[in-house]
């Protein structure tokens, strides 16, 4: 018997708006679902970039997008390859929040809700253990760890406030899922591989 992915020969297309999804991850999936034979919208707040425009804060123009969606992706936030200033920590708090929670009021407010909302998170949320597994059924959220270092408090409460943005969405015709993933290992050009291959040119081992 050969099976088939349901991406790869899709009964219709399906309309997939992805927030952020100019990035690394997006612009995989991106090629991904259209290679499928899907219909991407991307929601960019770089005027330079494909897809709409927004500004990852406020309602507008670009909500029309999701009204008739079957899938949002929202992948919207700060890149954290930076110096955790308080500056940088700004950035990435109110990118992550402000963007689930506008997108939450668009779903909202939709009269053809999409059918499924997938939202970024983190697995930093976890504890750092060795005794077991984190998951979503047993797994110890962090940020009490003994002699924690402070950046880390930073990302557990980071995490916390996305998806508590995420939570209180309401958005009760559109089924949600929190997707709690770290780095993304990918060969292509500005992934993790080369930032990690910068780190070993400079001696790092």
């Amino acid at each position: 018997m050969t099976t088939t992915s349901p991406l790869s020969a899709p009964a219709a297309p399906l309309r997939i708006v992805i927030p952020g999804g100019t990035g690394l991850l997006g612009r995989m999936l991106t090629s991904r679902f259209r290679g499928a034979g899907h219909r991407v919208t991307i929601l960019s707040r770089n005027v330079e970039s494909p897809g709409l425009l927004w500004d990852g804060r406020t309602l507008g123009d670009w909500a029309a997008a999701l009204d008739g969606a079957d899938v949002v992706i929202n992948l919207a936030g700060r890149s954290v390859d930076c110096r955790y200033d308080a500056k940088h920590r700004g950035e990435i708090l109110w990118s992550r929040v402000d963007s689930t929670r506008v997108i939450g009021e668009a779903i909202a407010l939709a009269a053809r809700p999409p059918r499924v909302w997938l939202q970024a998170s983190t697995a930093t949320i976890y504890a750092h253990r060795y005794d077991a597994p984190n998951d979503e059924h047993t797994g110890i959220l962090g940020g009490g760890e003994p002699e924690a270092p402070e950046t880390w408090r930073f990302s557990i409460d980071l995490a916390r406030a996305w998806e508590r943005a995420f939570d209180d969405s309401n958005t009760a015709r559109t089924r949600k899922i929190a997707l709690r993933s770290a780095m993304t290992m990918s060969p292509d050009a500005g992934g993790i591989f080369d930032t990690l291959a910068g780190l070993v040119r400079r001696g790092l081992q």
